[in-house]
């Protein structure tokens, strides 16, 4: 029986989605939380937004159920997440080298050796991709019909998900079921369902024509060792997302404790914590993180015996890449609350607290934390895209995530040779920046509905 393996950044990843979900509920109790929100997803824009960043989120938590896929301790076998058991022939159709996307052979000719014992140099077939075709002229009839299958199921799939939202909704009052496909810009207080129901189409199409024709070629080609990229590519999911994410849970209590704190103490409470997020910015984040990393990659291989499997390693490297870059991004958060914190102290209800004698740490939570949160918030979903841009940067200069690691940096890192060889192999870098740029753009369009409906300047107008 396969045995699961918790990885620290799976934990974590897990608990993050715990805090959500009872924030969720938290939120759902409180007019001033949950209005906001209700205002956040009548936007068309953040639901559209919202069902991108939903499959990449499922994915990256499917990836994030790891097991061992041995028998027993004799035999552990290979480290895998639910994710690349969902997705096994991508994972195991590993072809010999470089091969372009839906091509039937190797993108460089090799010498062959004939069944007569001649030699020639030619483009030597693939051993997965198109191996079922007995002619090459059939690969553009292949890919259409194989296409037209996906489409078809994606429309079957997408009529039955319509189907039972629609008989969810008949049970409730309002407009016909029906009316969720049409535009309903003229009612602005209604969940815009038809932007759900045709988000919802546009990702069912691209999920199952990618699976369908994903069995049969590499849709995105492979790379120097023959893996496909379009696997890369989606395993690369888990990565970003846990460092947008887990450097949340290390920025948030320092910056909200510290800015929280100066704001309402002021006096030597204020100069101590300025001086210290002012010291931290003057350090350059690029060498402090390459410090950083050095140090733990000479302790792991000091101590190679705690380490049992190299993903074990790997992960022990991207969470510690996700606290030097949450210890050196809390301080424009700390910052913006210290300011916030100055206002609020000075309001009558603070100061009527304070007159009663109630302790300043429960004040603090009572009336100063609550009043910043939709800073907090704003902040949150401004800066992840940021963060996952900034894997990419740093895995081009070899100080970011290990190299074992699938993530879009290191796709984008290892095309710089690839770009410059004779022919150029291109499509390494055009799939990680494919899926970055949807991801980034998916989190920019939700965090602006976010901050929108969060920023009390803009309430009244909205």
């Amino acid at each position: 029986m396969p045995e699961f393996l918790f990885l620290w950044t799976d934990l974590l990843l897990w608990l993050l989605v715990l805090l959500t979900v009872v924030f969720i509920r938290y939120a759902g109790k409180r007019r001033h939380l949950r209005e906001p929100w209700q205002r956040v997803f009548r936007s068309g824009m953040a639901v559209g937004a919202g069902v991108v960043l939903g499959a990449f989120i499922l994915i990256g938590l499917l990836d994030s159920i790891h097991f061992r896929s041995g028998d027993d301790a004799a035999n552990p076998g290979e480290v895998l997440s639910l994710f690349d058991t969902m997705v096994t022939p991508l994972r195991e159709q590993q072809e010999k080298s470089y091969s372009a996307p839906f091509a039937t052979t190797l993108y460089a000719k090799e010498m062959v050796t004939l069944n007569d014992g001649s030699t020639v140099r030619i483009y030597p077939r693939l051993k997965y991709g198109g191996a079922h075709l007995t002619e090459l002229g059939e690969k553009r009839r292949d890919i259409f019909v194989t296409t037209a299958i996906g489409a078809f199921q994606a429309i079957v799939l997408w009529l039955m998900v319509v189907g039972l939202l629609g008989l969810w909704r008949r049970k409730k009052p309002g407009p016909h079921w029906l009316s969720m496909l049409r535009s309903s810009s003229d009612n602005t207080n209604r969940f815009p369902w038809h932007v759900l129901s045709w988000m919802l189409l546009i990702l069912f199409m691209l999920i199952l024509i990618s699976a369908n024709l994903s069995l049969k070629y590499h849709i995105l080609g492979t790379d120097k060792v023959g893996e496909d990229v379009f696997y890369q590519a989606l395993k690369s999911i888990r990565t970003g997302l846990v460092l947008g994410t887990l450097t949340t849970l290390v920025m948030l209590p320092a910056a909200i404790l510290l800015g929280v704190m100066a704001g309402y103490f002021r006096g030597w409470v204020d100069d101590v914590i300025q001086y210290l997020y002012t010291t931290l910015n003057s350090i350059p984040g690029v060498l402090l993180i390459a410090a950083s990393v050095l140090m733990l990659q000479v302790y792991m291989d000091n101590n190679a015996a705690d380490f049992s499997s190299t993903i074990e390693r790997a992960d022990m490297r991207l969470l510690f890449l996700c606290i030097i870059l949450g210890v050196t991004s809390w301080t424009g958060l700390c910052r913006m609350l210290r300011g916030e914190a100055l206002k609020i102290r000075e309001l009558d209800y603070v100061q009527a607290s304070q007159a009663f004698g109630v302790s300043s740490f429960r004040i603090m939570m009572r009336h100063l934390v609550p009043n910043v949160m939709h800073i907090v918030l704003i902040t949150v979903v401004l800066d992840f895209s940021g963060l996952v841009l900034a894997e990419a940067v740093l895995a081009y200069i070899n100080i970011g995530v290990d190299p074992s690691t699938n993530s879009w940096g290191n796709m984008i890192n290892s095309a710089r040779l690839e770009m410059a060889r004779e022919p150029i192999v291109w499509w390494s870098l055009s799939a990680a920046f494919v899926f970055m740029f949807a991801l980034v753009l998916a989190a920019n369009l939700f965090s602006d509905v976010v901050r929108d409906a969060f920023d009390p300047r803009l309430r009244g107008n909205s």
